[in-house]
């Protein structure tokens, strides 16, 4: 009977923790980070087009913590709240997406950044950009309804129904774009392989969108608008 209680626990843990983590790094960044000017933005060629100071980074990352801490740690209490338990377990796997995607993604631009990296269409960035996907698109399908996390169309609000397929959907297409980008990194042409890459992420949000108007649309049980 403990179980549950303390899967809880541990993913709160982890929400302070990374976003400690995170935001440590902000701090130290703005105090003690390279002193030159950093890249801070990368066009879709993978190429750094835009640049800042140490300051600007480490405000990114304490802002990305602090985000992370909001975020994650309200679909934690939403979920201590919610008495339906098949609720409450649903906004948990929203806050495990939230600890997975921005931390992650938080860590990786700050080592693009601070290292002076110019070019991320390489194929390590790749694939840790595929490892995110991979990750996020295992466990996207099983989020509920929340502001934050997954395929929030007005669609997919007004029927519960829109909601889990469009999600499962999305889930599923992340997961196989993640595990192709893993798979072909090591062999992509550039920056052939960013493109296909981002093209694929665009597909799976267009389709996964259109799934939830669909499925909506289909839906005896639906509001209306």
């Amino acid at each position: 009977m403990t179980a549950p209680k303390k899967a809880s626990s541990a993913l709160d843990a982890a929400t302070l923790g990374l976003s400690l983590v995170v935001g440590g790094l902000g701090v130290w960044t703005v105090f003690a980070g390279p002193t030159e000017l950093l890249p801070i933005h990368y066009g879709i060629s993978g190429r750094a087009d835009d640049w800042g100071t140490r300051e600007t980074v480490g405000g990114v990352l304490i802002g990305m913590a602090l985000l992370t801490l909001l975020i994650g740690g309200g679909m934690g209490a939403a979920s201590r709240r919610a008495e339906d338990p098949a609720r409450a377990r649903a906004l948990r796997y929203a806050q495990f997406v939230v600890i997975l995607t921005l931390p992650l993604v938080s860590l990786l631009a700050a080592s693009a950044s601070l290292s002076g990296t110019t070019d991320i269409g390489g194929a390590v960035p790749i694939a840790l950009i595929s490892l995110v996907l991979l990750l996020t698109g295992a466990f996207l399908g099983r989020v509920g309804p929340n502001p934050f996390v997954g395929v929030r169309t007005p669609w997919a609000y007004k029927s519960r129904l829109a909601w889990d397929r469009s999600n499962r959907l999305a889930g599923r297409l992340f997961f196989v774009i993640g595990l192709a980008g893993l798979l072909t990194a090591p062999f992509a042409p550039r920056p052939l392989g960013l493109y296909a890459l981002l093209g694929a992420i665009g597909l799976a949000a267009v389709w996964s969108i259109f799934e939830s108007w669909r499925v909506w649309r289909a839906d005896p049980d639906r509001q209306p608008f």
